[in-house]
């Protein structure tokens, strides 16, 4: 019976010890975590945008917006936000979002690279008609912003953002209308329906300016607002199925958990 209590008096003290190196390890790896984070603020936050990929300004040949979809574009970020002084600070995230947007145009002598769906094949030049595109790239994006607190419930941010493209699409149809060969002297071809789809040529890489503003609601939920615009084309600069520049504008309204 005592070699019985000794063996139970010696696994409890086993596992005492084991609990207590185990309560160690995590409060280390707290202090180290907290120490990382001193004078951090961890925060999550989820948006909903809303806008579009246009040129700058809108070329000659687009005569008419007949139809705008905004579609359902979101994000999910998480950040942290360092203040230096009372009122400025920065703040730097990582987010997952997607830009979209569905228009309906009609264009005059509009530069087109699409497949005939009559089966004929490619057609290439000046298209006068209707053209429909549709818009939504999926980005990995990284805001660097610099912060300005007015007090204690409302700031004002502003930086630049740089993208990497995970996923896109850029595809359409042009319809009810005709192309001249080459150019708009070029021969003459009436054309039901054509579809074009260059989601293989957008560019990658992006980046543009952020700005916005926040207003902290409770302890630990903010609201925010804010508008990216982007300072590159969504395509390479030598590609020439797309004659002029697309930049991607959209506003987004979202709110913040703040940890």
């Amino acid at each position: 019976m005592k070699k019985i209590f000794s063996l139970l008096a010696l696994a409890l003290a086993c596992c005492t010890m084991q609990a207590q190196k185990v309560k160690e390890a995590k409060e280390t790896d707290t202090n180290l975590i907290k120490a990382a984070l001193r004078g951090w603020h961890v925060r999550l936050g989820a948006g909903v945008s809303v806008g579009g990929t246009s040129p700058i300004p809108l070329p000659a040949e687009i005569r008419k917006i007949n139809s705008y979809n905004p579609t359902l574009c979101i994000q999910l970020e998480g950040a942290v936000q360092r203040k230096f002084t009372q009122h400025w600070g920065t703040m730097i995230g990582i987010r997952f979002e997607n830009k979209g947007m569905k228009t309906d145009a009609t264009v005059k002598n509009y530069h087109m690279e699409a497949v005939n769906d009559d089966g004929t094949g490619k057609i290439n030049g000046a298209w006068t008609g209707k053209v429909k595109t549709e818009v939504n790239n999926k980005y990995l994006t990284f805001p660097v912003l610099a912060t300005y607190a007015f007090n204690d419930r409302w700031q004002v941010q502003a930086g630049p953002y740089f993208s990497y493209l995970i996923n896109g699409d850029f595809s359409g149809e042009a319809y009810d209308g005709y192309i001249r060969n080459i150019d708009p002297t070029g021969q003459k071809a009436e054309v039901s329906s054509a579809h074009y789809d260059f989601s293989d040529n957008l560019r990658r890489f992006a980046w543009g300016l952020q700005v916005g503003g926040e207003f902290k609601a409770y302890k630990h939920l903010s609201v925010s607002a804010n508008l990216s615009w982007g300072l590159n084309s969504i395509f390479p600069s030598d590609f020439e199925s797309v004659t002029f520049s697309l930049f991607p504008i959209y506003g987004t309204l979202g709110f913040n958990y703040l940890f």
